[in-house]
């Protein structure tokens, strides 16, 4: 399963209940960060969870309100006793960014591997999930992200037993090993079904509506996405931005298919986003305002084992 919090959802500055723009994911026991807005090791503590984990850093770019808080929250980190490498993935500039921000927080007891995005879509395989960056449309370079956790087809123990491979070596092929019994070679795909339905999250925030976002966010059991404004008088101010407005976010997400949405990044300007969502819910009915401290526990959907 996937544990997921939103950690700050205010845009351009932080409120009296609101930190800045930042996601924490877990999952077996790794954790994946993405931005990290001034206050983000504060909202961190809020919700219980730990700092130690976080083994990948995901910024979606470089303007303050998505990486002002890196310092604070690698002290955060380094207090909680991390000693393992962090990796650290973002558009161009990545490291030359980070390390000026290094000069407040150096002598780090782990070191920072980093990952700078140069293609339009780009593919991270680490601790057991799959992590999609993708380009949007910002003022900079700016990428959104898609989480994913597969999960293997059904082993057909009959068809293991007609082969007659002992039990033994069953969930050698569960987990995708081939092994060899008395010179004869078995593959998982002579005992496994097709791939069934993962886990999957989509986060983009900082962009106009673009053709890239529905498209990684295709399927996603949850999307989350920035809704700067809920006045549709704003509309033309999100354009001149390049922001989005609830009812924009909303059609992504009903144009990709998701099983829900939460909208985050608000302007310090919107007072009262709740009188915006029955609208909202006319184009995407599951659609939800996003608070700090928000959180999910995604799990493979019933009935998915056949």
């Amino acid at each position: 399963m996937l544990d997921v919090c939103l950690l700050g959802t205010a845009g351009m500055m932080p409120l009296p209940n609101r930190w800045l723009t930042s996601l924490l994911t877990r999952y077996n026991g790794s954790n994946i960060l993405i931005d990290c807005g001034e206050g983000t090791q504060i909202a961190l503590k809020e919700t219980g969870w730990s700092p130690n984990p976080i083994d990948v850093i995901l910024f979606t770019h470089y303007h303050a309100d998505h990486i002002s808080g890196l310092p604070g929250m690698l002290l955060s980190m380094a207090n909680a006793d991390r000693t393992e490498p962090v990796l650290l993935v973002g558009p161009r500039g990545l490291e030359k960014v980070v390390k000026s921000l290094l000069v407040i927080a150096g002598g780090l007891p782990f070191e920072l591997h980093f990952r700078e995005l140069k293609e339009k879509n780009e593919t991270i395989i680490i601790n057991g999930y799959t992590i999609n960056a993708f380009r949007v449309n910002h003022n900079v370079t700016c990428y959104g992200y898609s989480i994913s956790i597969s999960r293997l087809g059904k082993f057909d123990a009959l068809k293991a037993k007609e082969l007659n491979i002992p039990v033994n070596y069953w969930n050698k092929l569960q987990h995708g090993e081939t092994v060899v019994i008395d010179g004869t070679t078995y593959e998982p795909h002579m005992v496994m079904g097709p791939e069934r339905k993962g886990i999957k999250v989509t986060y983009s925030t900082d962009s106009r509506p673009c053709n890239a976002i529905v498209d990684a966010a295709q399927g996603s059991d949850l999307f989350i996405c920035e809704g700067m404004y809920g006045e549709k008088e704003k509309l033309q101010s999100a354009k001149d931005k390049k922001h989005m407005t609830f009812y924009e976010a909303a059609q992504i997400a009903k144009d990709a298919n998701v099983e829900e949405l939460w909208l985050t990044h608000f302007s310090p300007s919107l007072m009262n986003p709740r009188q915006y969502m029955k609208e909202v819910r006319e184009i995407f009915y599951d659609s939800h305002l996003g608070k700090d401290g928000k959180k999910k526990e995604l799990a493979y959907k019933e009935g998915e084992d056949e």
